[in-house]
């Protein structure tokens, strides 16, 4: 029983820590900081408990991709 609390808690801050930084981030965008990092870093924290975060990183992992292939291209 003690097991489960534990792992129940720290689903819980992870959570609210990954939501947190998720919020952080979307604020930093339109004020100094790094924005993109903080999103990133909420994203991967919620990426291990909702499936639509996961998605969204992924996504978000791939433009990231995309566009440095466009500005640095690879010389073949």
């Amino acid at each position: 029983m003690f097991l489960k609390t534990v792992q129940q808690a720290k689903r819980f801050f992870k959570i609210v820590i990954g939501f947190t930084l998720l919020l952080l981030g979307v604020v930093m965008l339109v004020t100094p900081g790094p924005g993109w990092v903080a999103i990133g870093l909420g994203l991967a924290l919620l990426a291990a408990e909702f499936v639509w975060a996961r998605r969204l990183l992924d996504r978000i992992k791939e433009q990231g991709v995309k566009i440095k292939d466009s500005v640095f291209p690879s010389k073949k």
